[in-house]
């Protein structure tokens, strides 16, 4: 029998085309995407997007849709389960996570807490 652990994270084809168009554009020695969360914002926590260069000790590394991610290990606890997507209209672009185990949202939308 197969495992059937869940992912941390899983994308969606939109959050995955953006995140090929994103290496695609690096031109460096990036292998991915690295997602944390960092104390900050009116509701605790935010989400951050960086560039990877290589793999850090502990990391989650999800491949999904040809694309690899990578997950910060103090974030780990903080994402099981989240999709992540990627939304944009006239006024704005960016990834948009889907978080279950979020409890609240800010106002804007740029902070959260668990």
């Amino acid at each position: 029998m197969g495992s059937t652990t869940r992912a941390v994270m899983s994308l969606t084809d939109a959050a995955a085309e953006r995140v090929r168009r994103l290496m695609e554009k690096a031109g460096e020695d990036v292998i991915g995407l690295r997602i944390g969360v960092r104390a900050r914002g009116c509701s605790g926590m935010s989400y951050t997007v960086d560039y990877a260069k290589e793999t850090k000790k502990f990391e989650e590394v999800i491949e999904d849709k040809g694309v690899r991610i990578l997950i910060d290990p103090a974030a780990t606890m903080f994402l099981i389960g989240t999709e992540m997507d990627y939304q944009e209209d006239k006024l704005q672009s960016g990834f948009v996570f889907r978080n279950p185990n979020e409890k609240a949202r800010c106002g804007c939308g740029e902070s959260f807490s668990v």
